[in-house]
């Protein structure tokens, strides 16, 4: 596709699927079972209305935020994702350094297919790892040190993936990575290669080595085990968020892994809103999952979130253009969010609130 024919983030997204092998545009874009909350955490946003303002003067466009303390171009920051050297040959380094390009975060998944010393390298502040707590701690301790050698400067822990979903579009392709791709930061260095096994060895890998009976004790022991912020990814309930902000974590993100993990479970936009107010200010809310538009990025502040991460549509602009298509999706849904802003009245980030969502 030229470059007039990419004018939205729903057209990255049709590019790469004619772009890719099946597989791998399956596993990129596929969720949990009948895929209904995949779905809900697009069209959510989509339902939600804009109570846009008329007469609210001129004014110059501020979008600049902070994350953590950390200033950001804007509210809108890179979701770690999986696997990014099926998207392009420079992979997580060409993401990382879209996200410097665009003055925004960074968050480099678990299972990156390039260690994140290569990485963080690249990556400009703010840098963050994402997290799985694995059965062996004295394995998740040795990956939270690298993390922190490597230049990480905050920990996101996945809590919503004690198993694997059942995504049975990876079942029926039998998916797995190709020959000459590993996975980099799953095992400490020199300890071997991602397993081959039948089937989904992700799922295997997860299954054999991943904690599956975490609790809020282990986020007591991340926080203890580090000196650098904790971010909760994965809640959808106030109270986990709640607890989860009294036992040292500095933000959550409301989050369900993208439509991966458990089918019908609420969409990320119907989760938000109890969150922020049962947290009331303890930690700082982010929410992630079906962001397409700058419009959405809006709803989610309108609606208490200080910042949005966004991952399927980064991978979407690594498959067409790497790194220069993954910076062309976040000024995408920068200058949405800007045009966005200018029709319902706001001249800045700070000033958004639910009154726009609402006559």
């Amino acid at each position: 596709m030229t470059a007039p024919d990419l004018l939205n983030i729903a057209d990255y997204g049709r590019a790469a699927g004619k772009a890719l092998q099946p597989d791998v545009f399956d596993y990129y874009d596929g969720g949990a079972l009948d895929e209904v909350t995949l779905r809900d955490n697009v069209e959510s946003w989509q339902r939600l209305k804009l109570y846009y303002r008329v007469m609210a003067g001129g004014r110059s466009m501020d979008l600049a935020t902070t994350v953590l303390g950390r200033p950001v171009s804007m509210p809108v920051l890179v979701a770690p994702t999986a696997f990014h050297k099926l998207a392009c040959p420079q992979g997580e380094v060409a993401a990382a350094k879209a996200a410097a390009r665009a003055r925004t975060a960074f968050c480099l998944s678990s299972l990156s297919t390039i260690a994140m010393e290569d990485v963080f390298t690249a990556a400009a502040s703010p840098k963050w790892f994402q997290l799985y707590i694995y059965k062996d701690r004295g394995l998740t301790r040795e990956l939270i040190a690298r993390a922190e050698a490597a230049g990480a400067e905050a920990i996101v822990l996945t809590v919503d993936a004690p198993g694997w979903g059942n995504r049975e579009r990876d079942a029926r392709n039998a998916f797995r990575l190709p020959p000459g791709l590993a996975v980099a930061n799953l095992a400490p260095v020199g300890k071997g290669d991602f397993p081959r096994v039948e089937g989904s060895g992700l799922a295997a890998y997860v299954r054999e080595n991943f904690e599956s009976a975490l609790s809020f004790d282990d986020l007591d022991w991340l926080c203890a085990t580090t000196d650098l912020p904790v971010v909760v990814k994965g809640v959808c309930r106030g109270d986990d968020a709640r607890r989860s902000a009294e036992q040292g974590a500095a933000a959550v993100v409301v989050s369900n892994h993208g439509g991966r993990q458990l089918d019908t479970a609420p969409a990320t936009s119907e989760s938000l809103a109890p969150v922020v107010e049962r947290v009331a200010g303890a930690c700082e809310v982010y929410v992630d999952g079906g962001v397409r538009r700058g419009s959405d990025v809006l709803k989610a502040l309108a609606m208490g979130a200080r910042a949005v991460l966004v991952g399927r549509p980064i991978l979407w602009g690594l498959v067409v253009a790497g790194e220069q298509g993954a910076t062309a999706v976040l000024e995408i849904l920068r200058r949405e969010l800007e045009e966005a802003m200018l029709l319902c009245g706001y001249g800045c980030v700070d000033e958004i609130d639910g009154s726009i969502l609402a006559p």
